[in-house]
């Protein structure tokens, strides 16, 4: 299977990430969330679990075992990365391309609009401040948004989850992965 799986430097059991290439290998019962290698068919899917910005393209083969109902991840007995791109720039954009889908929710000010749009990385602490004195101010915005965002929710999901895949599928073919 062709999946995707986040790490900081270090696997979760501290042992180093494996050069692109290398099988890891695991040994024992295969249990999602317990035991076995994992990775997600999707990379929205991969994101829930991530505990780092480091974004490896793998194999994932032996004694799959799904988790969740539709699957998003699954566990195996051996797991070989293909590919690997730091995706914090990626996670970045992605973060304020959602941003930007709901900024019309609230009276951004316009610092925190001019960041989003452009992502200068000069104008993001005025921007974070900015948007903090807005919500400090806005307690009834904030409620107006919630709901909003509730309604809004489901058919966000599959447009963001598209827009991911989209995004890491350009990250990792300007890298010149598979």
């Amino acid at each position: 299977m062709l999946a995707y799986h986040f790490t900081r430097d270090k696997l979760r059991d501290g042992r180093p990430v494996p050069p692109v290439g290398e099988w890891l290998e695991h040994e024992g019962e295969i249990d999602p969330c317990v035991c076995g290698l994992h990775a997600s068919e999707h990379p929205f899917d991969a994101l829930r679990y991530s505990p780092g910005n480091m974004l490896h393209r793998v194999a994932l083969e032996g004694d799959l075992q799904p988790h969740g109902d539709p699957p998003d991840k699954w566990a195996g007995r051996r797991r070989r990365i293909l590919a690997t791109i730091d995706a914090e720039p990626l996670l970045r954009e992605f973060a304020r391309w959602c941003a930007i889908q709901v900024i019309d929710l609230w009276a951004a000010p316009p610092i925190v609009r001019e960041y989003l749009e452009t992502g200068d990385e000069c104008r993001r602490e005025a921007a974070r401040e900015a948007a903090r004195e807005a919500g400090a101010a806005g307690e009834a915005a904030w409620a107006a948004w919630a709901a909003a965002w509730a309604a809004a929710w489901e058919a966000a999901w599959a447009e963001q989850r598209a827009k991911f895949r989209e995004m890491v599928e350009a990250a990792f073919a300007e890298k010149g992965g598979k």
